[in-house]
C-alpha cells in the first residue's frame, strides 16, 4: 500500500491542503476545531510528513550535523543528551559522524555534512585540524562544543572552564596534603589549560618541585602506560590527576598491577565525570564539566545563529564542580 499523502489527510479531515500544512507547520491561525481535525486524521492514517519536500519549499532540512572528535569518549552521552533536547523541542534532527574514522577513510570530516545540506554543525572536542573549519563556517553556521581552540572567523565555543576545573583537582590533592602529584596531560587547547592550570596552581602553593607531568593521548591505554612509568620513578607521586576518566581508568589498572592501592598508597582523580566515574565499583573523584549545559548552550547558540543572532567568534564558559568519590584521600589513609 502507497504511504498516506498530505491530500488523504485533508480529505480525512475536509478541510484543503493548505490548512493541513498550517497545522503541520504550527501555525495559530488555524481554529482549534480544525486543528484538532486534522491532527486526528494524521494519527488514524499514520501520516508522515515528506521531509525531502518541505526541505525543498522551506530551503532547510531541519538537521544539524553533529561531528565528534572521538565517538568512544563517554563524556559525548551527558553532552549529546543536553544538545539533543533543546534541538528536539525546536523540530531539529541530529545527524552524527565519527572525525576520527572519516580520518582512517580519507574522508573531509565535515564534508558529509555539507553534501546533506545540514542547516548548522556542532563540533563536539578537539579536532587535529580545527582550522579546517573556518571554510565550513563560511556556508552555514558552526558551533564548537568542549574544546577551546583558537577563535575562528564565524564559530562560536561553547565550553568548559578547564582551568578552573583543574585548579578544583590540584587544590583538593594539596589540601589532603599531598606535595608530589603528577598530571597526566592530554593534547590541544584543552590539554594545555588544564596542564598549565595544574602547574600554576602546584607553583602558587610552593610545590613546583613536587609537580610532575607526563604527556599521553587521553586514551585507557596512554593513562595506563603514562602511569606506569611514573610509579617506576625513585620519587613516585602520591597523587595523580588525569585529564579524563578514560586515561584516569588506565591509570587505576596500572596502580591495581604494581601492588598501589588506591587511595592509600595513590590517589586518583579523572576529569569529565562520566557514567564510567559513577560506576560504583570504579567511584572515581572526577570533576564535572557541566557536560549537559555546555551541550544546552551549544544548541541555543545554534539556535541563535539560525535566527540572524548569536555572537562569531564568541566564548561561553560553564563552570565546573569537584565530584570527591573513593579515589582520593591523604597520603597512607584507607
Amino acid at each position: 500500500m502507497r504511504p498516506p499523502t498530505i491530500r488523504d489527510v485533508a480529505d480525512r479531515a475536509g478541510v484543503s491542503k493548505s490548512l493541513v500544512s498550517l497545522v503541520l507547520r504550527g501555525s495559530e491561525q488555524v481554529r482549534p476545531e480544525k486543528r484538532e481535525a486534522v491532527l486526528r486524521a494524521v494519527r488514524e492514517l499514520g501520516y508522515r510528513p515528506n521531509a525531502a519536500a518541505r526541505s525543498l519549499s522551506e530551503q532547510r532540512t531541519r538537521t544539524v550535523g553533529v561531528l565528534l572528535n572521538d565517538l568512544r569518549n563517554p563524556w559525548f552521552v551527558d553532552m549529546l543528551e543536553g544538545l539533543n533536547s533543546l534541538l528536539h523541542d525546536n523540530g531539529l534532527h541530529m545527524l552524527l559522524a565519527d572525525a576520527r574514522l572519516n580520518r582512517r577513510t580519507g574522508q573531509d570530516p565535515a564534508g558529509p555534512f555539507l553534501d546533506l545540506r545540514v542547516d548548522g554543525l556542532v563540533v563536539v572536542g578537539t579536532l587535529p585540524d580545527p582550522a579546517a573549519l573556518g571554510a565550513v563556517a563560511e556556508r552555514l553556521p558552526v558551533v564548537v562544543a568542549g574544546a577551546r581552540e583558537p577563535s575562528l572567523p564565524g564559530v562560536q565555543v561553547v565550553a568548559n572552564d578547564d582551568e578552573r576545573g583543574a585548579r578544583l583537582v590540584t587544590e583538593h590533592l594539596i589540601g589532603l596534603g599531598h606535595r608530589r602529584i603528577a598530571h597526566i596531560a592530554g593534547y590541544g587547547a584543552v590539554g594545555e589549560l588544564r596542564r598549565r592550570s595544574f602547574e600554576e596552581t602546584m607553583r602558587a602553593h610552593g610545590l613546583a618541585d613536587g609537580a610532575v607531568v607526563e604527556s599521553s593521548d587521553m586514551t585507557e591505554e596512554g593513562g595506563y602506560r603514562t602511569t606506569v612509568r611514573l610509579l617506576s620513578r625513585a620519587d613516585r607521586p602520591t597523587a595523580l590527576f588525569a585529564v579524563n576518566d578514560i586515561a584516569a581508568i588506565g591509570a587505576l589498572s596500572a596502580a591495581e598491577e604494581s601492588g598501589q592501592r588506591v587511595p592509600r598508597d595513590l590517589s586518583v582523580v579523572g576529569y569529565d565525570n562520566t557514567s564510567i566515574a559513577r560506576l560504583r565499583h570504579v567511584w572515581l573523584t572526577s570533576v564535572d564539566n557541566a557536560s549537559h549545559e555546555v551541550g544546552r548552550r551549544a544548541a541555543r547558540c545554534l539556535l541563535d545563529r539560525f535566527e540572524g543572532g548569536g555572537g562569531a567568534g564568541e566564548v561561553q564558559l560553564a563552570a565546573p564542580t569537584l565530584e570527591i568519590r573513593g579515589t582520593t584521600a591523604a597520603p597512607g589513609a584507607g
